[in-house]
């Protein structure tokens, strides 16, 4: 089987040091650490209160989106989707041109909607079954993230999902990079999205030592 150069042609990130990759990366060369005493919610009682936080975060800012659609995707998902918009502008590709079942994407993620698993958890407990949102499961999946990137761009080519822990974002990008490679895909938009920090999040990590 031959195998097809495949190039980088968009970049991305959503960290806590910012939203564009020159100033995310001139705040590295500098030192600078996105790591801080958590805001999100009340650490007090937690043993670890420190994270990578994306502070004053809001998806509005950087898509246009109404507040009904953010509302129907977990902070997860909108942090791959920003990410997803800001690296195919990047790129210069037209994706309307050429054959959309040949434009793919492959997001990983370790844990998916968390901030969604805990507000519904708090639902169910709190009131009863019938005040679960219908867009829990849509929201917390792992492959939403590559979902909402299909959808909104219009990607019929291969989507699935990568969840291998903390390598799930680089396992998507080599997986990726072989839907090209072999002929498979023409365009991939891959990467890796994470939300894990709330309170059962820290907590569990915390627990575990890690």
């Amino acid at each position: 089987m031959s195998r097809r150069r495949v190039v980088v042609t968009g970049l991305a990130v959503v960290t806590p040091l910012g939203y564009e990759m020159g100033e995310v990366w001139d705040a590295v060369c500098a030192g600078r650490s996105g790591v801080s005493l958590i805001e999100r919610f009340d650490c007090r009682d937690f043993k670890v209160r420190f994270g990578g936080e994306i502070r004053n975060f809001d998806a509005t800012a950087h898509l246009d989106l109404e507040s009904r659609d953010v509302r129907r995707i977990d902070r997860f998902g909108l942090f791959a989707l920003i990410g997803a918009d800001k690296a195919i502008r990047q790129s210069g590709l037209d994706l309307s041109a050429g054959d959309p079942f040949r434009h793919g994407v492959l997001v990983g993620s370790g844990i998916g909607g968390l901030d969604e698993i805990e507000d519904q958890h708090s639902r169910l407990f709190d009131r009863d079954p019938d005040r679960i949102s219908a867009f829990m499961i849509p929201k917390l999946i792992i492959n939403a993230a590559s979902g909402n990137i299909s959808v909104r761009y219009g990607l019929r080519g291969p989507n699935t999902a990568v969840c291998t822990a903390c390598a799930s974002g680089t396992n998507a990008v080599g997986d990726a990079f072989r839907l090209i490679q072999y002929g498979i895909a023409d365009v991939m938009i891959t990467g890796g999205t994470e939300a894990a920090l709330t309170p059962m999040g820290i907590a569990g990590f915390a627990r575990m030592n890690a």
